[in-house]
């Protein structure tokens, strides 16, 4: 089932995700929706929080992407097919940033048409738990790097607008604060 994106202003982006004990049918299904969701959006990532979840849970999949915008993997040490791994749960993810810092384009699905050059390390080790309760343990570089760290970002409640260059936060003003407003004025009408 296509979930609703939750936009910016909403104030669930801001929560830290709750801690995931164990994978019940729920959860289940909630991955399989949040895939869903994130495919008819276009999106290589989405978080819990952008569907009004407060959970540690993300779902990823930069197989679309990568034509464009290449990513590395390694497992156990050893370099790897990313498709390997793909589509990718992270549930209850840790992560450990290395690396030269790189800039790269972002955007997000709770904030469309929002795009920017957003400077994060060039690699990231992770470890999680996946959709079978089994820890993962890997390397990521390009996109596949950036994409966990802006979602990983979501479930900590920090969004790539607050990674963006200060000067670049300014031009993007106007249309940020349009948003917020458009998605209070939403949450408004329908409490009431």
């Amino acid at each position: 089932m296509i979930l609703e994106v939750t936009k910016y202003g909403n104030p669930i982006l801001r929560q830290k995700g709750a801690v995931i004990e164990k994978i019940t049918p729920e959860i289940k299904k909630l991955i399989a929706d949040m895939f869903e969701t994130m495919h008819a959006n276009h999106g290589v990532g989405l978080a819990a929080q952008q569907i009004g979840k407060a959970l540690q849970l993300t779902v990823i999949d930069v197989r679309e992407a990568a034509k464009d915008r290449p990513s590395t993997l390694e497992l156990k040490g050893k370099p790897a097919d990313v498709n390997e791994i793909m589509p990718l749960v992270l549930i209850n993810p840790e992560i450990k940033p290395t690396g030269e810092s790189v800039e790269g384009g972002e955007g997000c699905l709770s904030f469309p048409q929002i795009y920017s050059e957003v400077s994060r390390p060039e690699f990231v080790d992770v470890k999680a738990m996946n959709e079978k309760g089994k820890t993962i343990e890997f390397r990521a570089g390009g996109l596949l790097s950036r994409a966990v760290q802006h979602e990983v970002d979501h479930l900590n409640g920090i969004l790539f607008i607050d990674r963006m260059a200060t000067a670049k936060k300014r031009e993007l003003k106007p249309e940020l604060d349009e948003l917020q407003a458009q998605t209070k004025a939403e949450l408004q009408k329908r409490q009431a």
